[in-house]
């Protein structure tokens, strides 16, 4: 007890304002880490190195500098380095990603072409997930957007056709070969399609059990900017995620609407950007 009171006395003697902004700026960070690694594999890894590093800070250092623990202290820091190096290995998807966030271009992905063709490729998805969903057809539909998707697309069949309700409903027929896996596109192109998406954690979300096409949604548009569509094969609910979270239940209007909001958002971030 007495070692902390020492400790916040010495914090005591800081300017006020110097360790306001220093616990501001920290906590951005951590917040900002948090959020990003949400429904990811990497979200439990940085808790438990979290709790490493608060156990090491509050208890090993604080107390070792009262009653000289100095082969402990000794020990911990080598576990320190130790854990740091193998957070570098494990995070290296999460890491990958958040680079690619930072370098995204400043256009591409969704608004590739004319005003009028990307309209016409909302349209031709809508009509698609609306019958999909009416034969309770299960599809998982990635709409990449300014964060390139080339590392997943690598893993599926390449395409490069364009866009059609047609193309899209014979994809996903049960049956087929591509049918399990995600279509990929980019613009009015359907680049791929048995496409392997990240699987977030499993768990639920308002209530309803996370299937693996929700996980791969979530997952996916939790390490990018990109738009993810799914059709629940059990039940034909609609879904739409982004940035690590997903919206159920959409009708046609409504997801009509989102896609063409996340179009009219990216349109005027690109023209800002120019400017």
């Amino acid at each position: 007890m007495q070692t902390l009171i020492d400790y916040f006395r010495r914090v005591a003697n800081y300017d006020w304002w110097v360790v306001s902004i220093e616990l501001f700026l920290i906590g951005i960070v951590v917040y900002w880490a948090v959020d990003f690694l949400e429904g990811t594999r990497g979200e439990r890894l940085f808790r438990g190195v979290t709790y490493v590093l608060i156990a090491g800070v509050l208890i090993l250092n604080l107390v070792s500098e009262r009653y000289h623990f100095e082969r402990l202290e000794y020990l911990y820091k080598g576990f320190l380095i130790a854990v740091l190096v193998i957070a570098v290995s494990a995070f290296q998807p999460e890491l990958r990603r958040a680079l690619m966030r930072l370098g995204q271009s400043a256009g591409g992905g969704f608004l590739v072409g004319s005003s009028r063709q990307v309209m016409r490729t909302v349209e031709e998805i809508v009509s698609a997930v609306t019958e999909l969903a009416a034969s309770k057809t299960g599809a998982i539909i990635v709409i990449e957007r300014r964060v390139a998707l080339g590392e997943f697309i690598e893993t599926g069949v390449r395409l490069d056709a364009n866009v059609t309700a047609e193309l899209l409903k014979t994809i996903f027929y049960p049956g087929t070969i591509l049918h399990d896996m995600a279509v990929v596109i980019r613009g009015d192109i359907a680049v791929a399609a048995g496409v392997q998406l990240p699987l977030a954690e499993p768990g639920t979300v308002n209530g309803f059990e996370l299937g693996s096409r929700h996980r791969a949604a979530i997952g996916i548009t939790a390490g990018s900017d990109a738009l993810c569509i799914v059709v629940s094969e059990e039940t034909g609910i609609v879904s739409l995620a982004s940035d690590g979270k997903i919206v159920r239940k959409l009708t046609a209007d409504e997801l009509r609407d989102a896609l063409t909001g996340a179009i009219r958002s990216q349109a005027t971030k690109t023209k800002k950007t120019k400017s």
